[in-house]
């Protein structure tokens, strides 16, 4: 790697940007090991302290006491759309507009049917869905899926470039289906201009937001986007598998349909009519039952963001990313490492991604000593930063763990995985 001019800050000048830095007192509002260095925050993020409360009283009081009687007392058939509107502003959404439940694939299942079913209506011949060959499996997965059930035609267009993806859309597309910040790279993409393009091509845009809600500011109306969706696991801290979220241009609810008309989204769900009318809003795309358990710890990590806003938190993580990128080619410019993440701050989420050969040990070697990062394929290390929790001498301490590894050698060239990595 390239050593930068600028010269690196000390961990002195880390420690006083802590005592400066106006989010730390959020870091209190979590429950971490002192002794870990997080920053896999991109990928589970770590436990809200007020959690732990939370699921005491819902399983004691609500479901232990209160019973079936909580649906009503305790407000849990209100849960998905309630939460949804704490969720909202950081979407740059609008009240009513969000829902959570299922998951991020079910949830891009009905977005992705939906958007096809609105094109069939109005314009029959576009049949090709434009993603990204690196986009993310499970929406590839889903697209790919979904189009062998339909059985009419339809073709998924995969290019290897975001500077591709103007070109790939033309005529024939019905729609593009993004990730808005890519999982592996960190890269992110201009919402806006896409989703210009895109409608200037009579093309409707589905936005995976799950490696961007909490961490970059959003701005779906602002941005005349049509579709989204995403998980709240990660810089959201609502818990390993936690509901995830679905939104709808208000412009294209009420032409809204999905295959899975579970009795959730249902205009009276409890008439228990042999037939299906979809209410009349977002609650349309609801399924079936909500997960009580896990919804109800969303609002937990939910809460800590009325104590910021978003630009602050954006401030801070393109600081802490701005650092980690000085101080690994500062301090290890003598390995084969390489910067996939884009080194333009503008273009670039809350997660910086580095390759090495034998990326997997290295990061076994990184866990082993305390500082927690994960990894993906190809030999891709990824390093996440949550401003609400990560201090600036995490960073510091975190790359001098990450150099003495590199130079002692101090980890193994063995191809063996874990299930997760």
């Amino acid at each position: 790697m390239t050593t930068p001019d600028a010269t690196p800050m000390t961990r002195d000048d880390c420690l006083q940007c802590d005592l400066d830095d106006p989010l730390a007192p959020l870091r209190a509002q979590f429950d971490l090991p002192e002794d870990v260095i997080y920053l896999d925050g991109n990928s589970l993020g770590a436990r809200p302290k007020a959690a732990l409360a939370r699921a005491q009283a819902l399983i004691a009081q609500e479901w232990g006491r209160q019973l079936i009687s909580s649906w009503n007392k305790a407000g849990w058939y209100d849960l998905p759309r309630r939460l949804g509107n704490k969720l909202a502003p950081l979407l740059g959404a609008g009240a009513d507009e969000v829902v959570l439940t299922d998951s991020t694939s079910i949830n891009l299942f009905k977005v992705l049917a939906g958007a096809l079913q609105c094109q069939a209506r109005l314009a029959p011949s576009r049949k090709v869905i434009v993603s990204e060959r690196g986009n993310f499996p499970t929406d590839l997965y889903m697209a790919q899926g979904l189009i062998s059930w339909l059985a009419r035609g339809y073709s998924l267009r995969l290019v290897d470039s975001a500077g591709e993806l103007a070109a790939a859309i033309d005529g024939d597309t019905a729609v593009l289906m993004l990730t808005h910040v890519n999982y592996r790279s960190g890269a992110m993409h201009d919402m806006q201009s896409l989703n210009r393009h895109a409608h200037e091509h009579g093309a409707l845009v589905i936005w995976d937001l799950a490696h961007s809600v909490g961490a970059v500011p959003l701005a779906l109306q602002r941005d005349e986007a049509d579709f989204a969706v995403g998980c709240t696991y990660k810089y959201l801290n609502g818990g390993p598998g936690a509901p995830a979220f679905l939104w709808i241009a208000p412009r294209l609810l009420a032409a809204f349909e999905q295959p899975l008309s579970g009795w959730w989204a249902h205009a009276q769900p409890f008439a228990m009519q042999p037939e299906f009318l979809p209410e009349a809003g977002i609650a349309r795309a609801l399924c079936g039952t909500p997960p009580v358990l896990s919804l109800a710890l969303v609002e937990c990590g939910l809460d800590v963001f009325d104590l910021t806003d978003m630009q602050a938190i954006r401030q801070k993580s393109l600081a802490l990313t701005n650092l980690f990128i000085a101080l690994v080619e500062a301090r290890c410019a003598s390995h084969p490492l390489a910067l996939l993440t884009p080194r333009d701050a503008a273009q670039r989420g809350s997660h910086v991604s580095l390759t090495h050969t034998h990326g997997y040990g290295v990061m076994q070697a990184l866990i082993a000593r305390g500082v927690i990062g994960d990894y993906r394929e190809p030999h891709i290390m990824r390093f996440g930063f949550t401003p609400l929790y990560t201090r600036y001498a995490d960073v510091w301490d975190a790359v001098e763990i990450l150099a003495d590894i590199l130079d002692t050698g101090a980890y193994s060239s063995s191809d063996a995985r874990a299930k997760v990595t």
